[in-house]
């Protein structure tokens, strides 16, 4: 009699079983992110049919998460309206299409983290154990350390299962950041557990040798150790943070002495460490196009097409701005600013609150900045993590809502069904 009264109702044992699928279906996107040396790559086909079947079997979107979806699916309207003034479209469809997958792959995180938050801890755990991966094939084709690893290289810069080392750098940035995270605030004892991961990942962002993902990983770090010190009344935290900030400084400095000292590391980093680059001062450089590209906008309101720009000039927009008004118009270009301008105020209301989300929420908005500051340098648009950093922040703004509607009737004074009853 006892053991079937521990029996659970066969609903809620489906139920836990379609949670199980399901969560184990996102990890496994999220492991797959990690590697995008070909397209389509595995991620794409993949969860284009996760997103697929999710959305055949109800995929919900919160109305708090309606603005990412309209400005997202706005701004490829405005790459379509662009793609008219093309003479010839050549690979401009696909283009498009891919851009639409990763429009709607953000609302899709920001759908499933919004309705299920527990799927966060298994995300970024995921994102962790896939950037540690693809760091170690990094690090391994730099070093040449067995035949055939040159494959996991480019410019002889590591670039892990990326086809860009200016994409695996800043990709690897927010587990990095997560890592940083767990060290400041967890107990001392799990630090050397957690150090080892986060070294994997800074050694591949460091062998990227990418100017872009070396800041994007500072200045995130600074964001999230501010955020951390102001969150905390304590001053025992306080101090906490302030003594693991110099630890991990020093400890910092002296690994980049000694990984300085192998050879041929010393004269890539001279080279690359320098602000400014013989293709970003050349006559037609990044900072001259940037100037006729403006002009160019003010003659296409429509823009010039998707890609056409980079034929024009033999090279590519490489500033997120520019390239929305050459490639999805000033339609696009205004989508784009108000989804990023809604994204950081939105995220910056609910940042410091005290909910089960927020450090998810803080390491996820700290490397959005990060991004969005590179942007203005590079071209992210075609981004996987960028649209995975969107639907982030978003399925916790949609939590954030959820949770002040539900605590609405709680309020004093507040008007219910109930109270009018009596």
């Amino acid at each position: 009699m006892s053991a079937i009264s521990h029996e659970l109702p066969p609903g809620a044992v489906n139920a836990k079983l379609v949670a199980l699928i399901s969560s184990g279906a996102v990890v496994v996107g999220i492991l797959l992110s990690g590697f995008v040396i070909s397209e389509p790559a595995p991620y794409e086909i993949y969860m284009a049919g996760l997103i697929a079947i999710w959305a055949l079997f109800g995929l919900r979107i919160s109305r708090a998460a309606a603005p990412l979806l309209v400005l997202l699916v706005t701004m490829n309207i405005g790459g379509m309206i662009s793609m008219t003034q093309m003479a010839d479209l050549a690979f401009t469809p696909l283009y498009l299409c891919v851009s639409l997958f990763l429009a709607f792959s953000a609302v899709f995180f920001a759908s499933v983290t919004a309705t299920q938050p527990s799927l966060y801890r298994l995300i970024f755990n995921a994102y962790v154990v896939s950037a540690v991966a693809t760091s170690l094939l990094g690090i391994a084709g730099y070093f040449h350390a067995f035949p055939g690893a040159e494959m996991f290289t480019k410019y002889d810069r590591a670039a892990g299962a990326f086809q860009d080392p200016n994409v695996f750098g800043p990709f690897l940035v927010l587990p990095g950041i997560y890592l940083l995270y767990l060290i400041l605030t967890g107990p001392v004892s799990r630090m050397p557990l957690l150090a080892v991961p986060l070294l994997i990942i800074t050694s591949g962002i460091f062998f990227s040798f990418s100017r872009g993902a070396w800041g994007m990983f500072a200045v995130s770090a600074v964001l999230l150790t501010g955020c951390l010190f102001l969150q905390s009344a304590s001053g025992m935290f306080r101090l906490r943070v302030v003594i693991m900030t110099i630890a991990a400084l020093s400890l910092l400095a002296i690994a980049i002495i000694v990984i300085l000292q192998l050879p041929g590391v010393s004269e890539m980093f001279s080279n690359r460490a320098h602000l400014e680059q013989s293709y970003d001062t050349a006559r037609l450089g990044r900072f001259a196009r940037y100037t006729i590209g403006f002009q160019m906008a003010m003659e296409h309101p429509f823009g010039i097409g998707p890609l056409v720009f980079g034929k024009m000039f033999g090279e590519d927009t490489h500033d997120i701005w520019l390239k929305m008004l050459m490639d999805y118009g000033w339609l696009g270009f205004v989508s784009f600013l108000t989804l990023v301008g809604w994204t950081i105020t939105a995220g910056f209301r609910i940042l410091l609150r005290d909910r089960p989300w927020q450090p998810y929420l803080l390491c996820a908005y700290v490397a959005f900045i990060g991004n969005i500051g590179l942007g203005t340098f590079i071209d992210i648009d075609h981004w996987r993590h960028m649209y995975l950093l969107l639907g982030l922040v978003w399925g916790a703004i949609a939590l954030e809502y959820r949770h002040q509607r539900l605590l609405q009737p709680a309020l004093p004074g507040s008007f219910t069904p109930a109270i009018a009853a009596r």
